[in-house]
C-alpha cells in the first residue's frame, strides 16, 4: 500500500503517512486527552479528503475543506454525547474521556459544529460558479420574473443540509443514538433519503442541468 502511494504521488504518499502517525498517535495517547480526541478523528476525515485530492491532482475549495471539518467534529462531539448518555455512570469504564465531557460542554459544542457545518457549507454553495441551464432548461427558467437561465443552483441544496443537520440532532438528544453515525446513517429512513435526495440533486445540478 505505501510503495504504491508513493508511486502515485508524494504528497499523497505523505498524507499517507501523516495518517498513519495520527491513528497510531490516536491509539497510544490522544484518545484519552478531551477535545484532543475528537480533534484527532477529525484530522483523520481532513487527511483522507487531501489524500484524495492529492492522489488525483485536484484542488481543495477551503469552505468545502472547512465544511468538513465541521461536519467531521460534529459526529465526533455527537458520538461523545450519545455515548455519555448511553453509558451513564458506567462511561468511564468503557471510555476515560467520557468521565471529563461535562453534559454542557457537550451541548455547547455540538450545537456549535451543527451550526458551523450548514453555514461553511452555505458559503461554500454561494461562491460556487454559476452554472448555465442547457437551452431546453433556460427557455423555461427565463420565462420567470427572475432571470435564472444561470444562477447558482447549489444553493437550493442549503435547505437538505440543513434539515440532516437538524435531523442528526434530534438523533442525538431525542432518540439518544448517535454512538454509532454510520449506523444511524443507514437505519435512520428520513436521514437516508436526506443525503440520496442531497446526492441526487447534486448530481442532477452539475451533470443534467448544466451545460
Amino acid at each position: 500500500m505505501i510503495p504504491l502511494a508513493y508511486q502515485i504521488s508524494t504528497t499523497f504518499f505523505i498524507a499517507i503517512l501523516a495518517y498513519l502517525f495520527l491513528q497510531f498517535a490516536y491509539s497510544a495517547y490522544l484518545k484519552s486527552v478531551i477535545l484532543l480526541d475528537v480533534m484527532t478523528i477529525a484530522a483523520g476525515f481532513v487527511l483522507r479528503i487531501y489524500a484524495g485530492v492529492w492522489a488525483i491532482d485536484a484542488h481543495l475549495n477551503v469552505w468545502f475543506l472547512l465544511t468538513v471539518t465541521s461536519f467531521a467534529l460534529f459526529l465526533a462531539i455527537g458520538k461523545r454525547r450519545s455515548e455519555l448518555t448511553l453509558l451513564e455512570g458506567q462511561a468511564a469504564k468503557h471510555r476515560e474521556t467520557l468521565l471529563h465531557y461535562p453534559e454542557s460542554l457537550l451541548d455547547i459544542l455540538t450545537s456549535m459544529f451543527a451550526n458551523s457545518t450548514w453555514l461553511a457549507y452555505a458559503i461554500f454553495t454561494f461562491f460556487q460558479p454559476t452554472i448555465a441551464a442547457k437551452s431546453k432548461f433556460a427557455g423555461i427558467l427565463n420565462n420567470f420574473t427572475l432571470s435564472v437561465g444561470q444562477a447558482k443552483y447549489l444553493m437550493i441544496t442549503v435547505p437538505i443540509v440543513i434539515y440532516g443537520v437538524m435531523r442528526y440532532l434530534y438523533i442525538i438528544y431525542e432518540k439518544k443514538q448517535g454512538e454509532s453515525p454510520e449506523r444511524v446513517l443507514l437505519t435512520d429512513r428520513p436521514l437516508l433519503i436526506s443525503v440520496l435526495l442531497w446526492l441526487t440533486m447534486v448530481i442532477g445540478l452539475i451533470y443534467y442541468l448544466g451545460v
